[in-house]
């Protein structure tokens, strides 16, 4: 059966710690020998060059909360995953500080690291967010990176 949560916050609606503590009440997770964790953050260095000052994250939120679902679903019908966590924060964003959190818990830690690149890659892919680029030189929205 298993467990996921996802969603699209502003800073300090969530953190990494809640979602830990909500992974380890999770009554599957006896069925788990691993769990495995993605943390997105602002780098310093722009990815067409310059000093990053600071990223913007906006998001349809529906729709973006609609596509992390159905990855979190489609991700947790893999044998052996019995968590999937799916948090991205919007807003303006310093460097050094947290983007994203995907947490996925499974019987094997092949699986479990499979998955969670999965969950990386597709939500890069499919989520309804959108990433500007503001650095010493210029601005700019970046998809998919």
């Amino acid at each position: 059966m298993g467990i996921y949560s996802v969603g699209v916050h502003g800073r300090g609606e969530i953190s990494l710690e809640e979602i830990l503590r909500k992974v380890r009440e999770n009554p599957e997770l006896n069925e788990a020998g691993a769990i495995a964790c993605f943390i997105g953050i602002v780098r310093s260095r722009g990815l067409r060059g310059g000093r990053v000052r600071k990223l913007v994250f906006e998001a349809y939120r529906e729709e973006a909360e609609r596509s992390l679902e159905k990855i979190a679903r489609e991700l947790l019908e893999r044998p052996g995953i019995v968590d999937v966590r799916i948090h991205h924060l919007i807003g303006e964003l310093s460097v050094g500080e947290d983007i994203v959190y995907i947490i996925v818990a499974g019987a094997h830690r092949e699986r479990v690291f499979e998955t969670l690149r999965e969950a990386v890659e597709r939500m890069k892919r499919e989520a309804a967010i959108w990433k500007k680029e503001i650095t010493d030189e210029r601005e700019y929205w970046v998809s998919g990176e």
